[in-house]
């Protein structure tokens, strides 16, 4: 069952099938029966603010982690020279939307708040009640939290845009300072 129209404009999109394609978010009872290789690969924002851990098997993008300052890796193919451009240009506020291939497995749930943040335009916030409300749940603003904290690949699904109803920054995985940063950076640059 597809969850979001065929027309969305993002290369990953969320289902609850199996799909042998790259670039989407799947529902994680999917059997999976090949075992690939991940190749790891830091990456380190211009200004040295952000250092990345990427995953990437089979030319996509499975898990982005914060990590502690690492020695950048030399993008070696394609995909990973494209991951470094688009990142550079996010983080000196020139890029706006990823344009990357992912896959992510979660929940029915954790795919319909995904979905959901997935619409939260640049350099805007919504609270997590919001975001409950907007998939007609409104009394799982804790169980929205607990999704976001799950997101595989913030950024990409940029789960660093929804905040406390109160305003306040509350919750992230990487931590509230990189939250602050990521929303700095975004509002520092929104047009």
């Amino acid at each position: 069952m597809n969850l979001v129209d065929e027309d969305v404009n993002h290369p990953g999109y969320l289902v609850d099938e199996d799909v042998n394609h790259p670039g989407y978010l799947a529902d994680e009872d999917v059997n999976h029966p090949e075992i690939y290789m991940s190749e790891r690969v830091f990456y380190k924002s211009p200004d040295s603010s952000f250092h990345l851990l990427l995953e990437i098997e089979e030319e996509t993008i499975t898990s982005i982690n914060f990590c502690s300052a690492q020695v950048s890796s030399q993008p070696s193919t394609a995909l990973e020279r494209e991951i470094f451009r688009q990142f550079d240009l996010y983080f000196t506020g020139r890029g706006k939307e990823f344009d990357l291939p992912f896959f992510a497995t979660g929940t029915v749930f954790q795919l319909m708040v995904w979905e959901e943040v997935l619409r939260i335009p640049y350099g805007k916030t919504i609270s997590y009640k919001e975001l409950a409300e907007r998939i007609d749940n409104p009394k799982a603003s804790r169980a929205v939290g607990r999704a976001l904290n799950q997101n595989p690949v913030p950024i990409l699904i940029p789960c660093h845009r929804v905040i406390g109803s109160n305003g306040k920054l509350t919750g992230y995985g990487a931590g509230i300072a990189i939250k602050k940063k990521l929303l700095e950076l975004e509002r520092g640059n929104w047009q």
